[in-house]
């Protein structure tokens, strides 16, 4: 009699950049959209900028490539893009998209922010 191995699932693990920042299954999800009706892909740029009622802001834009010196941060085939200085930042960061009630808009869960304003978009740092 020979026994019958159970079948494991495949585990869905999110992919990490080394500086510990990911890109949700749920921005994934948006980007391609997005891509589906602009008619060719589009990458997400995430920087950290100064200024803000709390010290610094998260700025995102849609863009078509990315500069050589950008962090690539890759989920589904769908990219989000770093500069270099906004990095250090966002360390540890999850990029994901919410569609709530009271709106829809990619959001940026970040670990560092100890305080952060009511929108979401500006904070300060530990």
């Amino acid at each position: 009699m020979t026994a019958v191995q159970p079948t494991i699932p495949e585990l869905k693990i999110a992919r990490r950049a080394p500086e510990g920042i990911t890109l949700s299954e749920s921005a994934a999800r948006r980007l391609a959209r997005l891509g589906e009706a602009e008619g060719h892909p589009v990458l997400l740029r995430v920087a950290v900028e100064g200024g803000g009622c709390s010290g610094f802001q998260y700025q995102m834009d849609l863009v078509e490539a990315g500069e050589d010196d950008d962090l690539r941060i890759e989920t589904d085939g769908q990219v989000a893009l770093v500069d270099p200085v906004s990095v250090s930042f966002l360390k540890g960061s999850e990029i994901a998209w919410i569609d709530e009630l009271a709106g829809a808009q990619f959001v940026i869960r970040n670990p560092n922010a100890a305080t952060s304003c009511g929108c979401g978009v500006s904070f300060s740092i530990l």
